[in-house]
């Protein structure tokens, strides 16, 4: 199991624990032990196959839990799970997934008001029974109405692409001692780096295809093997994900690849501009049409097959990168010559949001310089949060001065690594910063963000931003619409305003590389690029794994055809002051 479903499993233990009612210290042990899983920067199962480490040496894992755990590695179950969830109707613990409920007040509904499912609290709702139970009331009866709505445009089966990429990974290493593989990759939606993946589509150029097939059905995790024939097999594993492999001839690799990365609608432009060219495309090759009445895949002189950039090369098309092919602007920028270079983890040189153990991060400040500086990053910033996230430890002025003179001194023994001031301040719910302009005049950097008052109308949370990207302290604004994606909806912001004003006042907004959120989304960066405001792609580690991150907020800034100059941070720290209108450095 990956990491991220170790994390899920731990986490829908601890919802279920405080939907029954139990200890509060038991569930904080399940808390605290899914937040252990998900900052570890290897597979927890490579450590429990180490004969010579333990569970248990990770911090907030204890021997009962290391049990668990290893029985879940093993088996792709927990027991206590299956349990939790017999002891009550599913419909009940659908009222999990409503954003914002939470356990305690679903455990109510279900109690007080008898509701076992979806339908029965919509009626309750509308009936206004839910706000007479006690700490309900008419607000949280309408966010319980908004939050299911929401709840039922989220697809539960589909996988974060982080989590996919581990199943990824998982995948080239099962087939990597296949002698028989000449080529392997991963197509669909997985390639095109969608925030979100269903299923996955494995392409194989093979000497002989039975070694391979017999192979996957070896696949870790594997409940059922769905069909399989002499080029074809599927299987669903134990965590209800499809897995579907294609063993494709070399000669007809390129076009099964180009055909199965998709998307339908880069596809379809794709036909009708092979069609212009009298010739044919599909998954076997681009075919020159010699007899129109000639039927079958094949029929017709094959012209290209090989590789995707012969494919594309026949159709007088450059090779576009994966992340491109939504059927959006690729065409019209290879019809210009203006194909953008798109951006690289390579060409990063800073993160510039990131936390630690002074709010509410789970590394020390030297160990994320030091997990930085192994990274090969030039610079960072620290912006552990303002005072106002009390349930994340945040800093009162006088804390954060202490941090910024103990950052003062570490940069007095760097070289050639550089720690910047900073702070995420939270824009309070009537408009003003958490922090007074005095200390924040004193920071390197300051992103703004806004994590109370998400359902305040859109007027409102607009003009609160606005008024954050005016303020001369304010560098950047943070995961801009809240979002956390299958979780909770973005909150109503106005981005043709905030654009506006970010370009008034030579401001960013961020690109959270955060799996969950990759907030702004890959339509809004592109948004901005078009309005020319400068991205900030920044981890919001918070721990020195979670620096690795990184990697996913590249690949949807790559979706929006974002280039390395459209970045701030790819740029030493002089030039990022330059773009701020700032002088120094």
């Amino acid at each position: 199991m990956t990491n991220a479903e170790v994390t899920q499993v731990l986490d829908q233990v601890a919802d279920l624990l405080e939907f029954q009612g139990a200890n509060a210290f038991r569930v904080r042990a399940y808390r605290n032990a899914a937040r252990a899983v998900q900052g570890l920067s290897e597979p927890l199962a490579r450590i429990a196959a180490d004969e010579n480490r333990k569970l248990t040496d990770i911090p907030g894992i204890g021997a009962d839990l290391s049990a668990k755990l290893r029985d879940l590695l093993a088996t792709g179950k927990l027991p206590l799970l299956e349990e939790l969830r017999a002891l009550y109707p599913a419909g009940a613990l659908d009222m999990l997934r409503i954003p914002g409920l939470g356990p305690k007040k679903a455990a109510a509904l279900y109690r007080e008001l008898k509701i076992a499912s979806l339908d029965q609290l919509r009626t309750a709702c509308l009936a206004e029974q839910v706000r007479a139970l006690k700490g309900f009331g008419a607000k949280t009866e309408a966010a319980i109405l908004a939050g299911m709505e929401f709840a039922a445009t989220v697809q539960p089966n589909r996988l974060y692409w982080a989590v996919a990429d581990d199943f990824a990974r998982q995948i080239r290493e099962h087939f990597a001692p296949c002698q028989e593989i000449r080529q392997l990759e991963i197509a669909g939606s997985y390639r095109r780096g969608k925030e979100t993946v269903g299923d996955l589509d494995i392409l194989i150029d093979a000497a002989d295809p039975t070694p391979v097939m017999d192979r996957f059905a070896e696949f870790p995790g594997l409940d059922a093997v769905l069909g399989r024939g002499d080029t074809k097999m599927s299987i669903r594993l134990a965590t209800s994900l499809q897995i579907d492999l294609r063993i494709v001839p070399a000669e007809s690799y390129g076009a099964a690849l180009q055909y199965f990365t998709g998307s339908k609608e880069h596809n379809i432009v794709v036909r009708a501009r092979a069609k212009d060219r009298g010739l044919r495309i599909n998954e076997y090759g681009v075919f020159r049409v010699t007899d129109p009445d000639a039927k079958g895949p094949t029929a017709g002189k094959i012209v290209a097959g090989k590789t995707e950039a012969e494919v594309y090369a026949a159709l007088g098309l450059p090779l576009f990168p994966p992340e491109l092919r939504e059927g959006r602007r690729e065409f019209e920028w290879a019809d210009s010559g203006k194909l953008p270079r798109l951006i690289e983890l390579s060409d990063l040189r800073a993160d510039l949001h990131m936390h630690t153990t002074e709010s509410d991060g789970r590394s020390s400040l030297a160990e994320m310089v030091a997990a930085a500086q192994a990274r090969g990053l030039a610079y960072i910033a620290i912006t552990d949060h303002s005072k106002r996230v009390s349930m994340a430890n945040g800093l009162d002025a006088d804390r954060l001065k202490r941090q910024w003179d103990q950052i003062d001194r570490l940069n007095d023994q760097l070289k050639g690594f550089r720690v910047l001031k900073g702070v995420e301040v939270d824009i309070l719910e009537g408009g003003p910063l958490d922090l007074d302009d005095s200390t924040l005049a004193l920071a390197d950097w300051v992103v703004a963000s806004v994590h109370y008052g998400q359902n305040q109308p859109r007027e409102q949370i607009t003009r609160r931003i606005v008024d954050a990207l005016s303020h001369p302290a304010v560098c950047a604004i943070a995961h801009p619409t809240g979002r956390l994606i299958n979780i909770r909806k973005s909150y109503e912001v106005d981005l043709d305003a905030v654009y506006a004003t970010a370009v008034r006042y030579r401001k960013f907004l961020e690109l959270n590389a955060s799996p969950k959120r990759l907030d702004l989304d890959d339509l809004a960066c592109a948004a901005a690029k078009e309005h020319g405001v400068p991205i900030v792609i920044s981890t919001d580690a918070h721990s020195t794994a979670g620096l690795d991150a990184m990697r996913f907020g590249v690949l949807q800034a790559r979706r929006a055809g974002l280039t390395k100059d459209d970045v701030v941070n790819t740029s030493d720290w002089p030039a990022v002051l330059r773009r701020l209108g700032r002088a120094g450095g």
